[in-house]
Protein backbone atom coordinates (compact mmCIF):
# COMPACT_ATOMS: atom_id res chain seq x y z
CA UNK A 1 0.00 0.00 0.00
CA UNK A 2 2.87 2.50 0.99
CA UNK A 3 4.46 1.62 -2.64
CA UNK A 4 1.30 2.60 -4.41
CA UNK A 5 1.34 6.04 -2.66
CA UNK A 6 4.76 6.55 -3.46
CA UNK A 7 4.30 5.52 -6.70
CA UNK A 8 0.91 7.88 -7.35
CA UNK A 9 3.27 10.98 -6.04
CA UNK A 10 6.50 10.45 -8.19
CA UNK A 11 3.65 10.35 -11.20
CA UNK A 12 2.33 13.18 -10.45
CA UNK A 13 6.09 14.69 -9.63
CA UNK A 14 7.11 13.46 -12.72
CA UNK A 15 4.02 14.71 -14.69
CA UNK A 16 4.89 18.63 -14.35
CA UNK A 17 8.03 20.21 -15.52
CA UNK A 18 10.74 20.37 -13.01
CA UNK A 19 11.99 23.59 -12.63
CA UNK A 20 14.54 22.88 -9.27
CA UNK A 21 15.10 19.84 -7.56
CA UNK A 22 14.02 19.30 -4.16
CA UNK A 23 17.33 19.00 -2.65
CA UNK A 24 18.69 21.80 -4.45
CA UNK A 25 15.54 23.68 -3.15
CA UNK A 26 16.77 23.46 0.56
CA UNK A 27 20.11 24.00 0.26
CA UNK A 28 19.00 27.30 -1.56
CA UNK A 29 16.48 27.82 1.63
CA UNK A 30 19.15 27.13 4.45
CA UNK A 31 22.43 26.15 4.00
CA UNK A 32 24.41 25.62 0.58
CA UNK A 33 26.70 22.94 3.09
CA UNK A 34 23.84 21.84 4.73
CA UNK A 35 23.06 17.97 4.80
CA UNK A 36 19.74 17.33 3.41
CA UNK A 37 18.39 13.98 4.77
CA UNK A 38 14.55 12.93 2.91
CA UNK A 39 12.38 10.89 3.97
CA UNK A 40 8.30 9.44 3.09
CA UNK A 41 5.37 10.07 5.48
CA UNK A 42 2.48 7.78 5.43
CA UNK A 43 -0.05 10.13 7.80
CA UNK A 44 -2.32 7.71 9.88
CA UNK A 45 -6.43 7.99 9.25
CA UNK A 46 -6.24 9.84 12.27
CA UNK A 47 -3.50 12.71 11.04
CA UNK A 48 -5.50 12.75 8.17
CA UNK A 49 -8.72 13.21 9.89
CA UNK A 50 -6.95 16.39 11.63
CA UNK A 51 -5.13 18.11 8.55
CA UNK A 52 -8.35 17.82 6.61
CA UNK A 53 -10.17 19.82 9.03
CA UNK A 54 -7.52 22.51 9.69
CA UNK A 55 -6.78 23.24 6.28
CA UNK A 56 -10.39 22.64 5.21
CA UNK A 57 -8.78 20.60 2.04
CA UNK A 58 -9.73 16.96 1.24
CA UNK A 59 -6.09 15.43 0.86
CA UNK A 60 -5.61 13.66 -2.24
CA UNK A 61 -2.83 11.31 -0.81
CA UNK A 62 -1.40 10.32 2.53
CA UNK A 63 1.93 10.32 1.49
CA UNK A 64 4.48 13.26 1.57
CA UNK A 65 7.92 13.74 0.85
CA UNK A 66 9.65 15.82 3.96
CA UNK A 67 13.12 17.14 3.76
CA UNK A 68 15.15 17.74 7.16
CA UNK A 69 18.36 20.18 6.43
CA UNK A 70 20.96 20.10 9.34
CA UNK A 71 24.40 21.63 9.59
CA UNK A 72 26.62 20.64 12.22
CA UNK A 73 23.97 18.46 13.88
CA UNK A 74 21.67 21.42 14.76
CA UNK A 75 18.15 21.44 13.07
CA UNK A 76 18.08 24.36 10.74
CA UNK A 77 14.40 23.28 9.70
CA UNK A 78 12.36 21.64 7.18
CA UNK A 79 11.05 21.15 3.38
CA UNK A 80 7.66 19.86 2.92
CA UNK A 81 6.73 19.06 -0.65
CA UNK A 82 2.85 19.03 -1.24
CA UNK A 83 1.57 18.49 -4.67
CA UNK A 84 -1.51 20.43 -5.59
CA UNK A 85 -3.96 20.70 -8.67
CA UNK A 86 -3.79 24.75 -10.39
CA UNK A 87 -5.93 23.96 -13.72
CA UNK A 88 -5.69 20.96 -14.70
CA UNK A 89 -2.12 20.07 -14.29
CA UNK A 90 -0.10 19.74 -11.20
CA UNK A 91 1.96 22.57 -9.45
CA UNK A 92 4.77 20.82 -6.50
CA UNK A 93 5.78 23.65 -4.14
CA UNK A 94 8.25 23.19 -1.84
CA UNK A 95 7.23 25.15 1.92
CA UNK A 96 10.57 25.73 3.87
CA UNK A 97 9.93 25.63 7.30
CA UNK A 98 12.64 26.84 9.98
CA UNK A 99 13.56 24.92 13.16
CA UNK A 100 11.90 27.71 14.52
CA UNK A 101 8.19 26.96 13.51
CA UNK A 102 7.96 29.99 10.64
CA UNK A 103 7.88 29.36 7.40
CA UNK A 104 10.94 30.54 5.74
CA UNK A 105 10.19 30.94 2.45
CA UNK A 106 8.34 28.70 -1.04
CA UNK A 107 9.63 27.30 -3.91
CA UNK A 108 8.07 26.18 -7.09
CA UNK A 109 9.46 22.88 -7.79
CA UNK A 110 7.61 21.89 -10.27
CA UNK A 111 4.88 23.04 -12.51
CA UNK A 112 3.52 21.85 -15.70
CA UNK A 113 0.99 24.76 -16.49
CA UNK A 114 1.78 27.60 -19.56
CA UNK A 115 4.68 29.83 -17.57
CA UNK A 116 2.49 33.00 -18.04
CA UNK A 117 0.79 31.27 -14.76
CA UNK A 118 3.80 30.56 -12.70
CA UNK A 119 3.86 32.72 -9.62
CA UNK A 120 6.24 35.33 -9.49
CA UNK A 121 9.62 35.59 -7.07
CA UNK A 122 7.59 38.78 -5.41
CA UNK A 123 4.52 37.42 -4.83
CA UNK A 124 6.04 34.38 -3.14
CA UNK A 125 7.97 36.44 -0.88
CA UNK A 126 4.45 37.22 0.70
CA UNK A 127 4.80 33.40 2.59
CA UNK A 128 7.94 34.59 3.97
CA UNK A 129 7.82 34.70 8.28
CA UNK A 130 4.64 33.47 8.40
CA UNK A 131 3.76 31.27 11.57
CA UNK A 132 2.78 27.40 10.97
CA UNK A 133 0.10 27.88 13.35
CA UNK A 134 -1.38 31.00 11.39
CA UNK A 135 -3.89 29.46 8.19
CA UNK A 136 -2.89 31.28 4.71
CA UNK A 137 -6.12 32.44 2.42
CA UNK A 138 -6.08 33.83 -0.42
CA UNK A 139 -7.84 37.66 -1.13
CA UNK A 140 -6.92 37.33 3.04
CA UNK A 141 -3.17 37.14 3.89
CA UNK A 142 -2.02 35.89 0.23
CA UNK A 143 -3.04 38.41 -2.48
CA UNK A 144 -4.19 37.15 -5.87
CA UNK A 145 -1.96 37.36 -8.66
CA UNK A 146 -4.02 39.14 -11.70
CA UNK A 147 -4.07 36.35 -14.78
CA UNK A 148 -3.07 33.55 -12.10
CA UNK A 149 -5.54 33.31 -9.84
CA UNK A 150 -5.57 29.39 -10.12
CA UNK A 151 -1.97 29.58 -9.50
CA UNK A 152 -2.18 31.65 -6.16
CA UNK A 153 -4.95 29.53 -4.92
CA UNK A 154 -3.04 26.07 -5.22
CA UNK A 155 0.05 27.35 -4.12
CA UNK A 156 -1.82 29.28 -1.07
CA UNK A 157 -4.24 25.97 0.03
CA UNK A 158 -1.20 23.41 -0.05
CA UNK A 159 0.35 26.36 2.30
CA UNK A 160 -1.98 25.29 4.67
CA UNK A 161 -1.27 21.64 3.76
CA UNK A 162 2.42 21.73 4.41
CA UNK A 163 1.38 23.72 8.20
CA UNK A 164 -0.77 21.00 9.10
CA UNK A 165 1.72 18.51 8.66
CA UNK A 166 4.33 20.03 9.94
CA UNK A 167 2.14 20.48 13.24
CA UNK A 168 0.86 16.87 13.48
CA UNK A 169 4.28 15.37 12.60
CA UNK A 170 6.98 17.36 12.64
CA UNK A 171 6.91 19.96 15.52
CA UNK A 172 8.22 18.09 18.16
CA UNK A 173 11.10 16.41 16.35
CA UNK A 174 14.81 17.61 16.20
Amino acid sequence: MKKTFLTLFVVSLASAELLVSPAKSMQLAFSLDAHIEKKNILLSKEQVDTVEKETKNKLKTKLYQIYKATKDEHLLGYGILVSQMVRSKNCVVMYHISADKILKSIEIIAFNEPKEYLPNQQWKKVFNTVSTLEPLYLSKQIPTITGATLSARAVTDASRTAFAIYNQVLKEQK
